[in-house]
């Protein structure tokens, strides 16, 4: 099966299952959505929206987070893993905003991957489902998928985005970049389809018969 009508094919498979995509780390505002993107990393989105539904009642400014201070904010976030880096890149962004953005998350990536704690996938994330901007971020888990589905070599997600945005139309990028990740946790788990029991992985290769060993990103 060709790209066309691999990606054709999942479309249509994920479209049919996701008609609509709620985004799955609960925020207030734009800030409080790169907050909680900036925690998920190496850490599930419920156990994220565990921790943030008590404090974004109460904090969900860059100026009460810098009140607060480091120390305050680990004590909150202590919970979540990596959680004193974490408390660190919230305090120090949050005073970056105060200080270079009237307290504003900026529009753009180039400012976004400037600020301290936030790489280029927590920029998509924020440009996608914050500003509505076209955006395909691309983690561990899309990386994985990607590969399965034959849509990427598989070196690095520098190189899947750039592979997924190729075949798969600016339109769709920023709801199938939820889509993916949704029906990943549901069909295609890392630990469970090894590339041979979803209706994705035996619609593009019917004839695989052992699991597909993925290279990590």
């Amino acid at each position: 099966m060709d790209e066309k009508k691999k990606s054709k094919l999942i479309l249509k498979t994920l479209n049919k299952i996701y008609p609509e995509t709620p985004i799955p780390l609960k925020h207030r505002n734009i800030f409080t959505l790169l907050v909680s993107v900036l925690l998920s990393a190496q850490c599930t989105d419920l156990n994220v929206n565990n921790v943030t539904k008590d404090i974004y009642p109460k904090y969900n400014k860059p100026e009460h987070f810098v009140k607060l201070g480091r120390r305050k904010i680990e004590k909150l976030i202590n919970k979540i893993g990596i959680f004193r880096v974490k408390a660190r890149s919230i305090y120090l962004l949050s005073k970056q905003l105060l200080k270079n953005h009237g307290g504003k998350v900026p529009k753009t990536f180039e400012e976004l991957e400037k600020l301290p704690g936030v790489g280029h996938k927590t920029a998509s994330v924020v440009m996608s489902q914050g500003f509505g901007y076209p955006a395909f971020a691309v983690d561990t888990h899309i990386h994985r998928l990607a590969q399965r589905w034959g849509l990427t070599n598989g070196k690095n997600v520098i190189q899947t985005e750039e592979d997924l945005k190729r075949i798969f139309p600016k339109k769709t990028w920023s709801k199938l970049h939820l889509q993916i990740i949704y029906y990943g946790r549901e069909f295609c788990k890392a630990r469970d389809c090894y590339g041979l029991t979803c209706k994705i992985c035996t619609s593009c290769y019917p004839n695989r018969t052992k699991p597909l060993k993925t290279k990590k990103a």
